[in-house]
């Protein structure tokens, strides 16, 4: 079978570095990296007693992977105004947490190299467990500051009305 129906001439798989992260209806500035979307499922043992010696396996449980989501310091608020209604300093006792909507829904978007939405996956009732605002500081780097949000979730799911885009080809005027 062909690795990509609507392109057959293309071999290479997707690059990882066109990506784009919406929450709220709206995309998130500057991300620069996000952690892997992985799923784990608990192997449950079980042996009857008249069994031979050894074990069967079943799936048990499943667990998703917190998702790191990585930027450069900026103006813009979002990850804070997020981190904020899971723990919120000075907030009155029993009001630290935002319990009404401290969890949200993102999309996270694959992109070609020519820019179109290739593939897309739904993250479910997402919630930041940790917030670096300002990462190590050093004055003999030469390095962006990168501040991340770490968010815990319950699942996710590939976008199947996203399907692979007929990709553009160019003709380039000889001399």
């Amino acid at each position: 079978m062909a690795e990509f129906t609507v392109n057959p001439q293309r071999h290479d798989p997707y690059k990882n570095f066109k990506f784009r992260v919406k929450w709220d209806g709206q995309y998130v500035a500057g991300i620069s990296k996000v952690t892997g979307l992985k799923r784990m499922t608990e192997v449950v043992k079980h042996r009857e007693g008249g069994d031979p010696s050894t074990s069967r396996k079943s799936p048990g449980r499943n667990e998703f992977d917190a998702i790191t989501l990585e930027r450069g310091v900026t103006f813009d608020p979002a990850f804070e105004e997020w981190a904020g209604k899971c723990w919120h300093l000075g907030a009155a006792l029993g009001a630290e947490v935002s319990l009404a909507d401290f969890r949200k829904d993102i999309i996270i978007e694959l992109y070609n190299e020519a820019g179109q939405k290739v593939q897309a996956y739904f993250v479910y009732r997402c919630w930041v467990s940790e917030w670096v605002a300002l990462p190590d500081l050093d004055a003999n780097a030469n390095a962006v500051a990168i501040q991340h949000i770490k968010l815990e979730n319950e699942g996710w799911e590939r976008d199947i009305a996203v399907t692979e885009p007929k990709e553009p080809s160019f003709n380039v005027p000889t001399q």
